[in-house]
């Protein structure tokens, strides 16, 4: 299965859909549907049957290592990657919080790469994709936009962490999730 670890703002969705319409005009712009909405820890690709109880061993132990207890996320600001003067991904920044999303994401790392998992070739920033850029059509409406916006999404207390398989269709990911690791109190 193809897996990753997240945090999911869930409760959002409608203040996500609200940015992503501010967008809509923009020509080749995909957008992820405001449910499918999550935060990336970390992306660990295929998990083989076999390897699954020592992933959901080494996340729940990295979870509990990190220190972090329940906390609020704030889901603020955008951005694009790899840059705004190439765009992949439009997504939607983390302010408060992101220190401790951080921390999540390096001991789960640390985890997953001692099970043989690669690690991700770029630094982690929070954040949670909105759109996705199917061609450059509408990269100056994009860039405009980026300029001009800097919306707060809200806030959301992150208490768990997720495990979750995700399953490309042709009409997209589908995403199941696996195992959940509650923060520690």
């Amino acid at each position: 299965m193809r897996a990753f670890v997240s945090v999911d703002p869930e409760g959002l969705e409608a203040e996500i859909g609200a940015v992503q319409r501010e967008f809509e005009e923009a020509s080749g712009l995909d957008f992820v549907p405001p449910a499918d909405v999550h935060i990336t820890l970390s992306f660990l690709g295929d998990v083989e049957d076999g390897e699954l109880a020592a992933v959901t061993d080494a996340i729940g132990e990295a979870v509990a290592e990190s220190g972090v207890s329940p906390f609020e996320a704030e889901f603020r600001g955008l951005g694009a990657f790899p840059s705004p003067e190439y765009i992949r991904v439009l997504w939607v920044g983390v302010g408060t919080g992101s220190e401790k999303l951080t921390r999540l994401n390096e001991r789960i790392e640390s985890r997953t790469v001692e099970l043989g998992f690669e690690p991700d070739d770029h630094e982690f920033t929070p954040h949670a994709t909105v759109a996705r850029m199917r061609h450059a059509g509408g990269k100056e409406f994009l860039q405009r936009k980026l300029d001009e916006l800097d919306p707060t999404v809200g806030t959301r207390e992150i208490e768990e962490v997720h495990l979750t398989e995700s399953t490309l269709t042709d009409e997209g990911p589908e995403y199941e999730t696996i195992e959940r690791f509650s923060l520690s109190a």
